[in-house]
């Protein structure tokens, strides 16, 4: 079985007020790419993928007007993707969803949030941000998606989808400024990434085959404010410095922590236009349960110069270029 993760930029604006896909010769949200030449590169990129399930990040937005999951659908039925039924958690005001596609004649699937001991996500916690000895409250922007699946063959896993906010100081008008909103931001970041451990935590107490995986816009390594922390969010889900039986493993985070002066896996790519050139991070995971490592898995990240296939391939190549600046990163499991 295959698992991907992939963030497609401003997924929304490739269809209209009703929810219609918009193949035209438009200009679409991303620079110098037609809203046709987007999705046609979508359509490429999704089929060669294959997968069984794909947790879309930043899918098209949920509202009064439109829906998520007819335009999820629509979408796979133009192209023919065999990942043809969708479903979305909590709606969310940013206009972009976290939203499961996925081919029916493999698996089940249902929105299943907990809400017990750790709150629901759609809900706030309580947390101590600046060790003053009073909690803040702390929310998501983009509550994460809980999924329970059960495969053909009836195993049952569990799935996380997550867009953490990003730490960017927007707003800021002066270097001090910008430096309080950064360590403000990180705070709120490490919280959310903390009410999340605490939900994985009950899931591999309880046993369960666990995926978390999307996009955490953070990495060991990231930024100068790790330090301050002593640590990044994506380790605090991980749960590092846990028991190895309480651990969640993805090995692209892991060659960032063993050799953290090695060439990097990346992937996401963004153009800075000060900078004139293209800036890579590693801001998408798939993070694995300890009994899901046992089958032996094999994680890709779909990068169009680094993986050799992707590469060697010139259409799904310029078609990840076109598609989004994030690549889709996936899993496979013998399951």
């Amino acid at each position: 079985m295959r698992i991907a993760t992939y963030n497609v930029e401003w997924f929304t604006n490739l269809f209209d007020r009703r929810g219609k896909l918009l193949e035209d010769a438009e200009p679409s949200s991303r620079y110098g790419v037609t809203r046709a030449e987007q999705l046609g590169a979508l359509g490429i990129v999704f089929t060669a993928i294959d997968a069984d399930a794909i947790m879309i990040i930043e899918a098209p937005d949920n509202n009064r007007r439109r829906q998520t999951v007819p335009m999820l659908e629509r979408f796979a039925h133009h192209f023919g993707l065999r990942t043809r039924s969708a479903l979305i958690g909590y709606p969310n005001e940013t206009q972009q969803e976290i939203a499961l596609l996925y081919d029916p004649d493999v698996l089940r699937a249902r929105h299943d949030p907990k809400n017990d001991a750790v709150p629901r996500f759609d809900g706030s916690y309580r947390i101590d941000l600046n060790t003053d000895a009073e909690a803040e409250t702390v929310s998501f922007s983009k509550p994460p998606l809980e999924v329970a699946v059960t495969t053909k063959s009836g195993k049952r896993l569990r799935l996380i989808g997550v867009h953490i906010k990003s730490k960017a100081p927007h707003g800021a008008n002066s270097p001090d400024a910008e430096k309080r909103l950064a360590i403000e931001n990180r705070r709120k970041q490490l919280a959310q990434c903390i009410w999340l451990r605490e939900r994985v935590e009950q899931h591999l107490a309880a046993g369960d085959n666990l995926i978390v995986l999307g996009d955490f816009n953070d990495g060991p390594g990231i930024d100068e404010f790790e330090s301050l922390f002593g640590r990044s969010g994506v380790e605090i889900v991980l749960g590092e410095a846990s028991p190895l039986p309480l651990r969640l493993r993805d090995p692209h985070a892991h060659a960032l922590l063993m050799h953290p002066t090695a060439a990097a896996p990346s992937s996401a790519r963004f153009y800075l236009p000060e900078q004139g050139q293209f800036f890579t991070a590693l801001l998408d995971y798939i993070m694995l349960s300890p009994g899901l490592c046992a089958t032996t898995p094999k994680w890709r990240i779909w990068h169009p110069f680094d993986d050799p296939v992707c590469y060697r391939t010139p259409e799904l190549r310029e078609a990840l270029l076109q598609a989004s600046d994030h690549f889709p990163v996936s899993v496979d499991l013998a399951l």
